[in-house]
């Protein structure tokens, strides 16, 4: 019981863990896509 306990909990943890990353990649993409942006109205 304590074993099956324990490999539930941790496959929770990992599947929030991935979650919060896939928040991060997308936030760094947005900010990427914003300053490509910025450079391209700076050379016009």
């Amino acid at each position: 019981m304590f074993r099956t306990l324990m490999i539930v909990f941790a496959l929770v943890t990992i599947a929030i863990g991935l979650s919060a990353c896939t928040n991060t990649f997308r936030g760094v993409g947005t900010d990427v896509e914003k300053m490509g942006q910025e450079i391209q109205r700076s050379t016009r």
